[in-house]
């Protein structure tokens, strides 16, 4: 069965998190991190040990075994009724990270809607990551040239994904407001999809 999804893409620090942890905690929804995936792998399995020696070597793991890593735990998922396709709506965040991971993850999931987080003030966005890095005692995260750089890397191979969907599958969305506020706009577009009226 097809598994629909909704993607969350913003630069860090823009909510993404956030916001789909809020949705995907609703009934018809599925809250699906990069972060929880790669935690939830079996460190015995050859997936987690070819990640670790690219990992260790300090290289970043190939999209294809990543995009490979997300399909056997949504598997694993629907196997242990954790996550139901029939019933619920992925909402994708961290997951794709470049376009090549888009044009993989669309093998098996169809991305209904691209709800773009969107925070050009990158000063504000430098103070709120600040905080929070400090609030869970990750001072190296803290440091600006740690995030300018992550700003970096979310310009030159994240936000082109936003291209690929091009601008009908798109929301762009004030993340420098309240997060009642983003969520509020976020739950009056998810409630306008035809997805949304099948559940």
């Amino acid at each position: 069965m097809a598994k629909s999804a909704i993607l969350f893409i913003g630069a860090p620090g823009a909510g993404k998190g956030t916001q789909g942890e809020t949705i995907g905690n609703l009934p018809g929804f599925f809250h699906c991190a990069s972060g929880d995936i790669f935690r939830a792998l079996d460190k015995d399995s050859a997936l987690a040990k070819s990640v670790a020696e690219y990992s260790s070597a300090g290289n970043l793991v190939p999209d294809e075994i990543t995009m490979e890593i997300v399909k056997t735990q949504l598997d694993a998922w629907v196997e242990d009724g954790s996550y139901n396709p029939s019933k619920e709506t992925l909402i994708l965040d961290g997951i794709p990270r470049t376009v090549n991971q888009a044009l993989l993850i669309e093998q098996f999931v169809e991305i209904k809607q691209v709800i773009h987080l969107s925070c050009p003030d990158r000063d504000a966005l430098i103070e709120r990551m600040k905080a929070r890095a400090l609030a869970l005692g990750r001072e190296d995260d803290a440091k600006e040239e740690v995030i300018r750089n992550r700003f970096a890397v979310y310009t030159e191979e994240t936000k082109p994904i936003l291209d690929h969907f091009g601008a009908n599958k798109i929301t762009t969305i004030d993340a420098q407001r309240h997060p009642i506020q983003v969520l509020k706009e976020i739950s009056e577009t998810i409630t306008a999809l035809g997805l949304y009226q099948a559940l």
